[in-house]
């Protein structure tokens, strides 16, 4: 960092409130009137001080429709351990009210799952147990890697599962009820090296190029109109030698998903994703496939797409009864 640079960060944060902000934001992200509720101060204040706080570069501002959050930005290593070592009756207090802050959302997230329990829980019927589609997807997937990139994150599910994998990840959905459920689930699962944002993911240029050594779609194509424009957008985050993770339905000819689930797809074949994948240069590496008990459920499929196209890998079919 530059001299000046780091003259500008000190004068932004060595200011009372600025500092509690910076802290508060060190435990995870805030919305203006979480901010305003955990420091006791007004709006119109805070919002000056967060003007200062992203002029210094301190922390940075997103959109998730009409409610703006903030995060940390680039801090300094020397400005997050002592953000870490703050302690007294005020940062108590700060802390104190994170946790409400939390619970809050919790319980809203769960009001949620409670309003819409009914017809989740009808529709799992159809198809294997989520444990199994998970085991097939950590088998599918590397042990060790550093980005992970989850398209359409929901209730941040994936993020969890795959934790203890990656070094850093990230999520993106468009539904800001689904985004507050994810970081509750983070939060609940300690999971401090995620997070998620509000974009729509199918406007495949805003996506960051090579941002990802991994990036999942789990059980998303079938709500998409155009699933071929999601499958581009996983092959443009991806790294050059990244790959994809697609969780999803075989053909099938339950049309009431489409009016009780929203469902715009019923099923998608090998050659259909092949076709998505060498579109957009990857390769259709593996496939496994895992048969539901119930006669007449889901099948569900589990494809692996990987972006370095020289390899031209042989497709693996693997059954699951």
């Amino acid at each position: 960092m530059l001299f000046l640079d780091g003259l500008d960060q000190l004068r932004a944060a060595g200011e009372a409130t600025r500092l509690r902000t910076l802290a508060l934001l060190s435990e995870g992200d805030l919305s203006v009137s979480e901010l305003t509720r955990a420091l006791d101060q007004s709006q119109p204040r805070v919002s000056r001080h967060l003007r200062v706080l992203v002029d210094a570069g301190l922390i940075e501002p997103y959109q998730e429709g009409s409610w703006r959050f903030y995060r940390l930005g680039n801090i300094s290593p020397w400005l997050s351990d002592f953000l870490a070592s703050l302690s007294g009756p005020e940062r108590d207090a700060d802390a104190i009210a994170f946790e409400a802050i939390r619970r809050d959302r919790a319980a809203k997230a769960a009001q949620f799952f409670a309003d819409n329990a009914d017809g989740w829980d009808a529709l799992r019927r159809l198809h294997i147990d989520d444990r199994l589609i998970e085991e097939a997807m950590l088998d599918a997937a590397p042990r060790n890697f550093d980005r992970f990139l989850d398209l359409g994150t929901g209730t941040g599910r994936m993020l969890t599962l795959f934790a203890d994998r990656y070094r850093e990840g990230l999520g993106y959905d468009v539904s800001p009820e689904m985004l507050a459920i994810a970081r509750v689930r983070l939060d609940d699962a300690d999971v401090r090296h995620a997070a998620v944002r509000r974009r729509d993911f199918s406007r495949v240029r805003e996506l960051p190029e090579n941002s990802a050594d991994v990036v999942c779609l789990h059980h998303v194509l079938h709500f998409l109109g155009e699933p071929d424009r999601a499958v581009a957008a996983a092959s443009r985050a991806l790294s050059p030698h990244g790959l994809a993770l697609i969780a999803d339905f075989a053909p099938h000819a339950l049309e009431e998903l489409r009016d009780q689930y929203a469902h715009r797809r019923l099923g998608f074949s090998e050659e259909e994703i092949g076709h998505y994948a060498k579109a957009n240069g990857m390769t259709l590496a593996a496939v496994t496939t895992l048969e539901p008990e119930t006669p007449g459920g889901l099948i569900s499929k589990i494809w692996r797409l990987e972006k370095t196209a020289a390899l031209q890998p042989l497709m693996k079919e693997k059954s699951l009864a």
